[in-house]
C-alpha cells in the first residue's frame, strides 16, 4: 500500500483544451467518453469555468448551464470542479457582491463540487465574497496562489498569502502556475513551506509551456503535495499540462502510487487520441502551442496571452514587432506594480505593451483597463505603483485603496430586469451578466431553436413570441 497516494485532478475537459485549442471542445465531443472517465477515481474533474462559459455562448452555441447539468448526470461518481475568478466571476470586470453570491449558489445547485477561486493580483479581499458564498453552499473551496516571478514575489510572500486564504475558509490551496514558471527545486521548497504552515491539502497546477512541469510536479510530490493537475496525454504537453498516464506510471509501486488503473486510462486516452487527430487535421491545434518554449522563463507570457498579442499585432500589420512587445511586457509590468500575468491582468498588460510599441511612444495612449489597474479597480498590486507613474496615467484622479467591490451597488435586480426578455431559466441572468454584448444573440438563437423556429428567423421569432 502507498503511504501517501497522490490524488489527481484531471483537466482534459477544461484547461487542456482551453490551452491547446482555445476552449473549442464541444459537449458532443465530451459526452461519449464520460461514462469511462467516471470509472476512474480522480480527486476531481475540472470541467467548467475559466473560458468555457465565454466559449460556449460566443462560438459553440451551447448553454454553459446545460453543459454543466449534462456533466453532472454523466459523471455521477466524480467531484466536478470549476475555475472562478473571484470578484470577476467568469467575466472580465469586477461584479457586485450579490452577483458573486448568486453565481456561486447556482454553480453548486447545478452540480459543481469544487470551486477553485483565484485573484489575478493575489488580493485576498477580492476572494472574500466568493469563499464565504462557496462555504455557505457546502462546496469545497480551493484558494489559489497566482504564481509568478518578480522582485516582490517569493516563497515567504506565497506562504503568507496561502495562510490568509486558509483563515478565510479555503479547504485546500492550489499553486496556480499558469505560465509554467515553477522550477523543480523552487517547487520543492514552496510546497515544503506550505505544508509546514498550513493544515489543509496542497495542489500543484503547472503548465508545460517551459518544459518544466513534470520535473516540478515530481519534486512537489516529494515535498508533500497532496493533489496534482494533469491532462490525458493526447491533450497534454505544450501550453497544456503533464500527461496523466505518465505521472500514474511514474508513481506506480512507490509510496505515492495514485492507485489509478493504466488500462482504464488507456480507454480514455484512445478516445482523446482520435479527437486530437481531428483537431490537428482541421487546424484547431497550432503546432506552436504543442512545443516547449523556454522563452516563457524570460518573458513570463502565458500561452493564451501570447496568442492574443500575436493576433493584435497581425491585425495592425506589425507582426515583425513581436520581439519588441515581448521585451516591453516586463517593463509595463514593473511600472504597474508587478501584477501576475493571468486573466484579466495578462490581457491588460499585454495590450498596453502592444500600444506602447506600435505607437512608438510609451503610454501615448492608455487603455481604459490599464487605467483601471493603476486606479485600484482590480485590487492592490503586489508592489506599490510610484506616485509619478500614477500621475502620468491618471492625471489628477486619485487611486482607491478600498476593496473595489465596496464601491459597487447591488446589481442583481437591474441585471434581472435587463435579461428578462430572453430568460427561460433563472441562470440566464448570470449568462447575461457575464457577457451582455454576446448573450442576447445567443439567447435569441437558443430560444428560437427551443420553439422549433429556423435559426435564421430567430430574431423575428423572439419578437413575435417574447419568452
Amino acid at each position: 500500500m502507498a503511504k501517501k497516494p497522490i490524488k489527481i485532478t484531471e483537466v482534459v475537459l477544461r484547461d487542456a483544451h482551453q490551452s491547446l485549442l482555445a476552449t473549442r471542445m464541444t459537449m458532443d465531443e465530451m459526452r461519449p467518453i464520460l461514462p469511462e472517465m467516471d470509472k476512474i477515481p480522480y480527486f476531481s474533474v475540472e470541467c467548467w469555468g475559466g473560458a468555457t462559459f465565454d466559449s460556449c455562448i460566443r462560438f459553440l452555441d451551447e448553454d454553459p448551464w446545460e453543459r454543466l447539468r449534462i456533466l453532472r448526470k454523466e459523471l455521477p461518481h466524480q467531484k466536478l470542479q470549476m475555475l472562478f475568478r473571484g470578484q470577476n466571476m467568469l467575466g472580465y470586470r469586477p461584479y457586485a457582491d450579490d452577483a458573486v453570491e448568486y453565481f456561486v449558489k447556482k454553480s453548486v445547485a447545478n452540480g459543481i463540487d469544487v470551486i477553485r477561486i483565484f485573484d489575478a493580483l493575489n488580493d485576498a479581499r477580492n476572494l472574500q465574497t466568493a469563499i464565504k458564498s462557496a462555504n455557505k453552499e457546502g462546496a469545497h473551496v480551493q484558494g489559489c496562489i497566482s504564481y509568478t516571478l518578480s522582485p516582490v514575489h517569493n516563497n515567504e510572500y506565497y506562504v503568507k498569502y496561502a495562510k490568509t486564504l486558509e483563515e478565510m475558509g479555503a479547504n485546500s490551496i492550489c499553486i496556480k502556475d499558469m505560465a509554467g514558471l515553477l522550477t523543480p527545486y523552487t517547487c520543492y521548497e514552496l510546497v515544503k513551506e506550505l505544508k509546514n504552515t498550513l493544515s489543509i491539502p496542497v495542489d500543484i497546477h503547472s503548465h508545460y509551456t517551459a518544459g518544466l512541469a513534470s520535473m516540478s510536479l515530481l519534486k512537489g510530490i516529494e515535498a508533500g503535495a497532496d493533489i496534482v493537475d494533469t491532462a490525458m496525454s493526447p491533450l497534454s504537453g505544450g501550453t497544456s499540462h503533464m500527461a496523466t498516464e505518465s505521472l500514474v506510471a511514474a508513481l506506480q509501486g512507490t509510496d505515492y502510487d495514485t492507485g489509478l488503473d493504466l488500462k482504464q486510462l488507456n480507454v480514455v486516452r484512445a478516445y482523446f487520441a482520435k479527437l486530437r487527430e481531428k483537431y490537428i487535421a482541421n487546424g484547431q491545434i497550432s503546432p506552436k502551442s504543442l512545443g516547449v518554449d523556454a522563452n516563457t522563463l524570460l518573458y513570463q507570457v502565458p500561452g493564451g496571452m501570447f496568442s492574443n498579442m500575436l493576433k493584435q499585432l497581425k491585425d495592425a500589420g506589425k507582426e515583425d514587432k513581436l520581439d519588441e512587445v515581448l521585451a516591453e511586457i516586463p517593463r509595463v509590468r514593473e511600472d504597474a506594480g508587478y501584477p501576475p500575468l493571468v486573466t484579466p491582468t495578462s490581457q491588460i498588460v499585454g495590450t498596453q505593451a502592444v500600444f506602447n510599441v506600435i505607437l512608438g511612444e510609451r503610454y501615448k495612449m492608455v487603455t481604459k483597463e490599464f487605467k483601471g489597474l493603476v486606479h485600484g479597480d482590480y485590487g492592490k498590486t503586489p508592489a506599490p505603483i510610484s506616485a509619478e507613474f500614477t500621475k502620468k496615467i491618471l492625471g489628477d484622479e486619485k487611486p482607491i485603496t478600498c476593496r473595489f467591490a465596496d464601491t459597487l451597488a447591488p446589481e442583481m435586480d437591474k441585471l434581472k430586469a435587463e435579461a428578462a426578455k430572453w430568460a427561460i431559466q433563472e441562470e440566464d441572468v448570470l449568462t447575461y451578466a457575464m457577457f451582455p454584448q454576446v448573450a442576447p444573440k445567443f439567447f435569441e438563437k437558443r430560444n428560437a431553436k427551443a420553439q422549433g423556429v429556423d435559426a435564421d428567423h430567430a430574431d423575428f421569432a423572439n419578437k413575435s413570441h417574447p419568452v
